[in-house]
């Protein structure tokens, strides 16, 4: 069983490290943006706008998922220990 020191290591790692993966992700779309949406087109029928759409709508959702499932229940466990 873990006691809440575990748990708060446990989401305070993890949500530098899924933050970490959210700043590589927008760093490599935006560095390469055009060559990746080459990428895809060649395996996917989506334009230009869409690609662009999908992919920052999918860093949002992943940004909100870890507020809500990392750094809330770590800043939570914080204030009541």
């Amino acid at each position: 069983m873990m006691d809440i020191e575990q748990l708060q290591a446990l989401l305070g790692w993890c949500t530098v490290i899924n933050t970490g993966l959210l700043c590589w992700w927008f760093i490599v779309l935006a560095a390469f943006h055009d060559r990746l949406y080459r990428l895809h087109k060649r395996w996917f029928p989506i334009n230009l706008e869409g690609f662009s759409q999908l992919h920052y709508g999918a860093m949002a959702g992943f940004k909100l998922s870890i507020f809500v499932f990392n750094l809330s229940p770590y800043i939570a466990l914080r204030l009541i220990n």
